[in-house]
């Protein structure tokens, strides 16, 4: 793309509207926007029901909220919407995300330069990358960082996600948490068995015997989480277990859930957006990949976090055409709890032991 020239100090707009982790993953974007345009006034869009996770993001002065499923549910909705934002005079649109809405209100509003994919009309952009993403050869923050080349923008060596907790999501936690009578001096081990898709989804049973095996040698309170149409999936869990679950399905705000990740001793996940919540507090992550399809794998979607590891079926050995899309169901428990240990007891590992079918991610990157 053509470089960008903007004003001294600009008015950036980076829109982000589809899910949860996909949103913890731009963060870094607005680090390395703040970094570039020390005194630029930069906003965030986001869906309503994702604003705790940016609302007190430290590299934003603004947070414009859309309301998808409400009022800017039409076209008369969207233009509305359109018009308010064209009041704000913003300088540069950044669509970290392509859908024909965002362009289309970037367009309506009139912002000069608008950078984006080249996918879902393109030709509300000014400035339109070539729709690389898909090839899933690198992580999803390093692809948006090749969205701000224009702006003189590198990627960094070194990149974090940012979910800040606040004071009021950290007291709403440990009244609930009082509530449910869990012990405040235990250590914390969640469960996240549920995902966007069901291609995603290690089963319930095997999530269940992990956490015989985890409270038999961890002492810890073992929680699940998912949000309110989730909540099948975690009862799936609790009915499976031959040990207490204590089910916060449905019950934690964003907010909440960014709480309870950073008290936490660790976090065993289906790849969703609590892995990526998880890592941007610093609590260590195991994440489970049955898709393998390039764009929608690890290689892609692995956390950013330093203390992470990816269990996913070895697939080096068959051929891309006899690949199944999915492979959640061929990852043993074993393999999981070898992550795991890996994780909580890292000196109690046999320096021997195999790990074949899992793969651990430090640092960002794939061993």
């Amino acid at each position: 793309m053509k470089p960008v020239h903007l004003p001294v100090n600009p008015k950036i707009l980076v829109t982000r509207t589809d899910r949860i982790g996909d949103l913890v993953l731009t963060t870094p974007v607005f680090q390395a926007l703040r970094e570039r345009f020390p005194k630029a006034w930069i906003a965030a869009l986001v869906f309503i029901e994702h604003r705790d996770i940016v609302k007190d993001n430290p590299y934003l002065d603004e947070v414009i909220l859309y309301d998808k499923k409400g009022s800017e549910k039409g076209l008369w909705g969207q233009f509305c919407f359109s018009v308010r934002l064209r009041a704000k005079k913003f300088d540069l649109v950044i669509h970290c995300h392509g859908t024909n809405r965002m362009h289309l209100a970037g367009w309506l509003a009139g912002v000069p330069v608008r950078l984006g994919y080249d996918r879902r009309a393109p030709w509300a952009l000014t400035h339109a990358h070539a729709y690389d993403k898909k090839l899933g050869e690198k992580r999803e923050t390093e692809y948006l960082f090749d969205l701000l080349a224009p702006l003189g923008i590198a990627c960094p060596g070194k990149i974090e996600a940012c979910f800040p907790v606040s004071g009021s999501a950290a007291r709403s936690l440990e009244n609930l948490l009082f509530h449910l009578k869990v012990p405040a001096d235990k250590k914390l081990i969640v469960l996240s068995p549920s995902a966007s898709d069901r291609t995603k989804m290690w089963p319930a049973a095997k999530f269940a015997e992990l956490a015989a095996r985890l409270q038999k040698e961890a002492g810890a309170v073992l929680l699940a989480v998912g949000s309110l149409k989730d909540k099948p999936v975690v009862e799936s869990l609790r009915e499976k277990s031959a040990v207490p679950i204590v089910d916060l399905g449905g019950k934690l705000t964003l907010g909440m859930l960014g709480a309870l990740l950073k008290r936490a001793a660790l976090l065993v996940s289906n790849d969703s957006g609590p892995v990526h919540i998880a890592t941007a507090v610093g609590c260590p992550v195991v994440s489970i990949f049955g898709r393998h399809e390039p764009g929608l794998g690890p290689d892609r979607w692995k956390p950013l976090g330093t203390k992470c590891r990816v269990v996913a079926k070895d697939v080096s050995d068959i051929p891309a055409s006899e690949r199944k899309y999915t492979y959640i169901e061929d990852i043993t428990v074993d393999e999981v709890h070898r992550a795991v240990s890996d994780l909580l007891h890292p000196r109690e590992l046999d320096p021997g032991s195999s790990s074949r079918g899992w793969r651990g991610v430090e640092g960002g990157g794939l061993k």
